[in-house]
């Protein structure tokens, strides 16, 4: 029996003049996967410690603050985990709370009065040490004192600075021949209490990542609008401020974030009293989970993800505006 094998036509290939030029050789279909290269292995080996770890701490919680928040659980049920499914009932007992319109209030003034003030202390100390004068690093050193420490610690000094009674603040004013004043105990003083606190706190961070901002502009534009006559005020406005929006942003928005999430302070100094006249979301949201006899894990978890949606739809916002930038 014959067995015809087929091979592939050597034959020349003519061009236009009738020259034999050389047959490409056969295009050889390779059907097999390409195995993972080395920088390959590498690159997995660096992502998946950063996934398990945003996974576990990030993605999970998560989940199950969303769990809580759509389930009725108490006691009982959050050890056995046989919740029974309410949807969006938690929702509605948060919004028809007395308390959610009063927090809410006090969350959006903490907010904007904390990152207005920090970022414009932060952007003046930061030109400031802009000028290298002598001992400029040495001061500016000791302001990360305030960020450096433990939030109890600020919290507890801050206590006792403005005690009604003994602190420091009350016996500076008493010196001026100003009343007491109950910074801490008094419904109208409060929330400004834990402001300052939160400001003072706040001031070091806006410092540094302004001041590196500064770094970054070339002191060339400087010298010449300054040759073109332009005063300091002229420049800061027309080269410092424009050049320093893209940090500027991004300070902000990790100002927000973290503004917007601000427990310890508040319940270390006031505890979101008194009368509820300094209670954020944070606080509220810990109140209802833990600080009653009778703890309301549903609404406490729901309040908490209504702090997580702000935070994300202001991240949305700048990455759209940073994403409009680019293209422009």
């Amino acid at each position: 029996m014959n067995r015809t094998t087929h091979l592939p036509d050597r034959r020349p290939v003519r061009d236009r003049n009738g020259a034999a030029t050389a047959a490409p050789p056969p295009a050889r279909a390779s059907h097999r996967r390409r195995r993972p290269t080395t920088q390959q292995w590498a690159a997995w080996a660096f992502l998946t410690p950063v996934t398990l770890y945003l996974v576990l701490f990030y993605a999970y919680p998560l989940y199950r603050n969303v769990d809580l928040s759509l389930r009725d659980y108490t006691v009982r049920s959050f050890v056995q985990g046989d919740a029974p499914f309410t949807g969006l009932e938690n929702y509605l007992k948060v919004f028809d709370d007395p308390t959610f319109g009063p927090a809410l209030t006090h969350t959006v003034v903490f907010t904007v009065v904390c990152l207005a003030f920090q970022y414009a202390i932060g952007l003046a100390l930061a030109v400031f040490f802009h000028q290298h004068f002598r001992l400029s690093a040495t001061l500016r050193a000791l302001f990360l004192v305030p960020w450096l420490l433990p939030l109890i610690v600020s919290a507890s000094t801050w206590s006792w600075m403005l005690n009604s009674d003994s602190g420091i603040v009350n016996a500076a004013l008493h010196a001026v021949g100003v009343g007491p004043v109950n910074w801490l105990t008094s419904p109208e003083w409060s929330l400004a209490s834990v402001i300052v606190a939160n400001v003072w706190i706040g001031v070091p961070f806006n410092l540094v990542v302004l001041y590196s901002g500064l770094q970054s502009i070339p002191h060339s534009l400087h010298e010449a609008a300054a040759l073109d006559g332009a005063s300091a005020w002229r420049r800061f406005w027309s080269i410092t401020f424009p050049l320093l929006r893209p940090v500027s942003a991004i300070t902000l928005l990790l100002g927000l974030v973290y503004t917007l999430k601000v427990f310890d302070i508040i319940w270390i100094m006031t505890k979101g009293g008194p009368a509820d006249s300094s209670t954020t979301f944070a606080t509220w949201s810990y109140r209802l989970g833990f600080g009653n006899l009778l703890p309301a894990f549903g609404p406490g978890a729901a309040v908490g993800n209504l702090l997580v949606v702000a935070a994300l739809v202001f991240g949305l916002v700048y990455l759209r505006v940073q994403r409009k930038q680019a293209l422009a």
